[in-house]
């Protein structure tokens, strides 16, 4: 049964190498870890912009984000995060 941090969305700006696939597949092997999502949003001569969506079972987000700095990534933003045993999606709302 899911627990703790079930969903993270992050920003992250990560150089050209590793490439996108071995990112996620490193990320995917980290504990609690059932699937990574990258999606490259931006590119430059010599960084990556890219989203993650890393979705699991009592996410560990300290040892995800010291990672993801060891890879050669920085965090800009944490986009979303779902906790608890289900994953409730948002919705819309009149005001928006």
């Amino acid at each position: 049964m899911a627990k703790g941090l079930i969903r993270i969305v992050l920003d992250i700006l990560k150089p050209h190498d590793p490439i996108i696939p071995y990112y996620a597949k490193y990320l995917s092997e980290f504990s609690g870890v059932e699937g990574v999502n990258i999606t490259l949003m931006e590119i430059d001569k010599e960084t990556e912009n890219i989203k993650v969506t890393i979705q699991g079972n009592d996410l560990n987000f300290d040892e995800i984000s010291r990672a993801i700095e060891e890879y050669g990534g920085s965090i800009h933003s944490v986009d979303e995060v779902v906790a608890g045993r289900n994953m409730v999606e948002e919705v819309t709302t009149p005001q928006d």
